[in-house]
Order: structure tokens, then sequence, then C-alpha cells
């Protein structure tokens, strides 16, 4: 059975370059390092120094052993220093749901440094769309959100982050017309519609500009939705950071006007408002500073 013990004694003698050595920086007997390297090399069934020259030094396996050893000593430094951590009541676990409209490269920039901090959490990261971010709060299935909440619901807490906007978007030649500030909703109705499935599974799910008996392509995602604009097979409403370069660029043209309605959405960092958190769901909310607009990135 090879112990602990003899592998921190092997390593200390590799260090110091012989048993005196290893022996002093483990304040420990010179015979008695000598007598455990001598067990350990009769458990594993061979010589692990090379015992002939002036310095100990390894033999070719004995190299091999040491290497292989060093990742078990690492990994035990690793256990105990989670123990100690897990000892002060610290979670060991988050779950964070993101939203769909949620930017996503900011987000995870604060994910990111969080999980450099503190790297004995383990971050569990899920992606919903409208009301499932919500839904997945509300079932005790996420200890945090990142997404847009009403802000006047008794049932969370929250704190801004950022603002969206909405924009409704088409791609150059799609509508047989040129939109105006007379142009309404129902100008559009026998134009199909791009829209995001709502993944919430039994609360309410949200309507968000579905206009009612128009034909619709129905995504699961953000980005298929705006390939499916930009490809002029329907028109929709996207985020605005994720169309920056697209409008510029006027592969995507915005139709937004006093009928045909965008609009503004707080991004939010949310959790349950009576909760008690741990002490790491507390570190992470703190971690959510608002971000600039001017950093949101397409």
């Amino acid at each position: 059975m090879i112990s602990l013990k003899q592998l921190q004694t092997l390593d200390a003698v590799v260090r110091g370059g012989s048993f005196q050595a290893g022996a002093k920086a483990l304040h420990r007997s010179h015979p008695s390092v000598i007598n455990l390297m001598r067990s350990l090399e009769e458990s594993i069934g061979f010589a692990l120094f090379d015992r002939s020259g002036y310095r100990t030094g390894l033999t070719e396996a004995g190299e091999a052993f040491h290497k292989h050893a060093l990742r078990v000593l690492r990994e035990q430094a690793e256990l105990e220093e989670l123990a100690r951590y897990l000892k002060d009541e610290n979670e060991a676990r988050l779950r964070i749901v993101i939203g769909d409209i949620t930017p996503l490269d900011e987000t995870l920039g604060v994910l990111r440094g969080f999980a450099q901090r503190y790297p004995q959490v383990q971050l569990d990261l899920d992606f919903e769309n409208l009301s499932g971010p919500r839904e997945r709060l509300l079932d005790g299935e996420a200890d945090l959100i990142v997404h847009h909440v009403n802000p006047s619901d008794p049932r969370f807490e929250c704190q801004k982050i950022a603002k969206v906007k909405i924009i409704p978007v088409v791609a150059p030649g799609f509508l047989e017309f040129e939109p105006d500030a007379h142009t309404r909703y129902a100008a559009l109705r026998p134009y199909t519609q791009c829209i995001i499935r709502d993944t919430a599974r039994h609360i309410e799910k949200e309507k968000h500009f579905i206009l009612d008996e128009a034909h619709c392509i129905t995504v699961g995602d953000q980005h298929t939705k705006k390939s499916i604009i930009v490809q002029g097979m329907a028109w929709g409403h996207m985020p605005d950071f994720m169309i920056a370069k697209e409008l510029e660029e006027r592969t995507l043209l915005s139709i937004e006007g006093p009928w045909i309605k965008g609009s503004v959405v707080d991004i939010v960092v949310a959790r349950i408002a009576e909760n008690c958190w741990g002490k790491m769901a507390q570190k992470l909310w703190d971690s959510f500073l608002p971000i600039p607009s001017s950093s949101i990135k397409n």
C-alpha cells in the first residue's frame, strides 16, 4: 500500500537532492527518511533511486513514478483546500439561467471573473427564452437569472445591469412597400414573422409583438432568428446589440415607427426576494455591476 506520507517524502528527497536534505525539509530524522523510501521501494518492487553516485538521483523508473506522484500530491492539496472551503459553509455549486436577449459576452465575462476568484464553485449555466428564466427561478431550479423581469413583481429582487433595445427589422426587399410613419402592424400581417419559442413549461407564457393570424416561423434561439431575417425569410424584433453591424451595413433595416414599435428592456440579475442566500451566491450577486452600453458587443 502506497501512502501519502511516502509520496511526500519522495518529493522532498527529489527536491532537496539527497535523503539528508529531504529529512531536513520535513523535520524528520535522516534514518527515518531512508527507511521510509526503502519501504516504498519494497512495496512497488523496483528501485526509485540510483545510489551509485555522490548525489541521490532517480532511476528512469523513479522519474516516471515521481511524475505521477506529483499529480497525486497536487490532487491531495486541492482536496484539502476544497474541504476547508466546504467546512466554511460555502456552496459547491451555483445554478445560473441566462435569458435570450441578455448580452452574452459581457455576462460570461462576469462569470469568468467569478470562476477565477472562486474555482471551488461549479457554475451550472442554462439558457432559456422569454418566460423560461423566470419559471426556472420560481421553481427553485436556479439560484439567479440574468434576463428581464417585471420590476413590480414582489417575488423577485433585481438589480439592473444593462438596457437592451428591441428593434423590428427586415431584410432589404422583403417588404413590397416602403414603410413610413403611417405604416401600421396590419400592413405586416401578409408577411411571415419570425418569433422565439417560449421555453416555459407551465406558467403563463409571454407574447411580445406577435401578430394574430399572421404566418410565423418559430425558432429556439435569437441567432437562428437573426439568420432567418437576414435571409429575407421573415421579419421580426431583434435585440440591438445583435444587429448593430447589420443595421450599419444595411443588410437589415429598422421598420420602427409611431405604430410599429420597438421597446427598451432592462436586463437584470434576479433572485427570489425572500430566500436566504449562501456566501458564494451573495458574492456572485455582488459581482454584477451595470454594463456600460458602449461595451456591449455585437
